[in-house]
């Protein structure tokens, strides 16, 4: 049985799941048909630009650029901080969806998703229609589209879902390629990056097809086994599983900050950290992980970088603790410069229902249940009802983050 695979991804997903939110909780104006963006705090000395609306992107606004530059060429654009505790709930409830018509779904990113549908078709019917049907339901439900692309493999159906972007279907299967496919340029391929598309410039390939059509073993000899690899793309060529996954793969949470200032004080260095360490502990308590390594990173004025890490014996999710293992860090590396950018990561996780096992410091449960009650006030509320004193009457924001998107893959190399 030739299988059917769907590849269904977000249409500019943070800024479709903010604006989203926003209506939803009284906003009146959607995000989505104004020039706006996803991004840092418009006063962040580089502030990027994580997503952008497409009356954004008519202007000139360019994933990836600075704020100032977007400014520059929008000077009305509309700014929001990006809220990666919401996105992942958006992704848990868009997943939550597929799984009500087949089992196999892969999460691949907090975005996009593959489904294995082979055999559903006496209960949803053709594969066309069942790709509708969930579009719908995701538009009507959670009230942002997405793009379904269907193909007999994972391959073939994330190039399709690349093809009708908002808030399309499209099928490519292997017989339809030459026609569908070959004709694109070589760098809309699945990984073929920058350094890539040179190569394969160098070699006169410009188009999929002329890839797909080049001598194999040239390609081995110039790109090793990542030539074999993309031509078996160009090809049409994947056999990879729909892995279940139900659960986003983090590999780490960290925020970063650089100041609107040089600190040269290391007081305010450590209530910059503080305020760190309090949005990276709600996050880990939300992502429902607790870590066993702590690192810290800082740039100087002079643009000189240093960074330490730490492994502890006991995983811990608590803001505290983080915060006196992260203090410890800094004041290791820290020689008095001027400090222009800090930042705070976690990593190396295990589930938090294991904390219990490890427990050594009496006044751990104490700090979990107070945690647990100052996030749930933060989020009903606000974030900013309930903080330190010691932010009481400072120039410094009581939590402080920057755009770790990277903590949540926006996509893997592997299929």
């Amino acid at each position: 049985m030739k299988r059917i695979i769907f590849h269904i991804d977000v249409n500019s997903a943070y800024l479709s799941w903010e604006s989203v939110w926003r209506i939803q909780h009284g906003a009146t104006i959607d995000l989505r048909n104004i020039p706006s963006v996803v991004g840092g705090d418009p006063k962040n000395r580089s502030g990027i630009i994580l997503a952008k609306s497409i009356p954004a992107k008519e202007r000139g606004v360019k994933t990836g650029e600075t704020l100032y530059s977007a400014f520059e060429k929008c000077k009305d654009l509309v700014v929001v901080p990006p809220n990666y505790s919401l996105y992942v709930k958006c992704s848990d409830a868009m997943n939550t969806i597929f799984r009500e018509y087949t089992p196999k779904v892969q999460r691949y990113s907090v975005d996009e998703s593959f489904l294995d549908v082979t055999g559903t078709e006496n209960i949803w019917g053709n594969p066309i229609k069942l790709a509708y049907i969930i579009k719908e339901r995701i538009k009507k439900e959670l009230g942002f589209t997405v793009s379904v692309g269907i193909s007999e493999n994972k391959l073939l159906a994330k190039m399709a879902s690349d093809m009708k972007k908002p808030d399309g279907v499209t099928t490519i299967f292997k017989k339809d390629i030459k026609t569908k496919m070959w004709h694109l340029d070589v760098g809309e391929l699945f990984m073929v990056g920058r350094r890539t598309l040179n190569k394969l410039h160098n070699l006169g390939i410009e188009t999929i097809g002329d890839l797909a059509n080049f001598d194999l073993e040239v390609l081995r000899y110039k790109l090793k086994s990542h030539g074999e690899m993309i031509y078996r793309y160009a090809n049409g060529i994947e056999d990879s599983e729909v892995r279940k996954s139900n659960r986003l793969d983090i590999k780490g949470i960290g925020n970063s900050t650089t100041t609107s200032f040089d600190i040269d004080n290391k007081n305010e260095a450590l209530m910059v950290l503080l305020s760190l360490c309090e949005t990276v502990g709600m996050r880990l308590r939300d992502a429902k992980y607790i870590t066993s390594l702590i690192s810290v990173s800082i740039k100087t004025s002079e643009f000189v970088k240093y960074s330490h890490q730490q492994k502890i014996f006991t995983p811990t999710d608590s803001t505290n603790i983080i915060y006196e293992y992260a203090k410890k860090l800094f004041n290791e590396m820290w020689k008095g410069e001027n400090i222009r950018h800090i930042g705070v990561r976690v990593s190396e996780f295990s589930d938090n229902d294991i904390i219990q096992l490890n427990m050594i410091h009496r006044n751990n449960e104490k700090m979990k249940k107070l945690d647990k009650v100052i996030d749930s006030i933060r989020t009903k509320y606000d974030s900013n009802a309930i903080v330190r004193g010691c932010f009481i009457g400072s120039d410094i924001k009581p939590l402080t983050g920057g755009t770790h998107d990277g903590d949540y893959p926006v996509m893997s190399s592997i299929l």
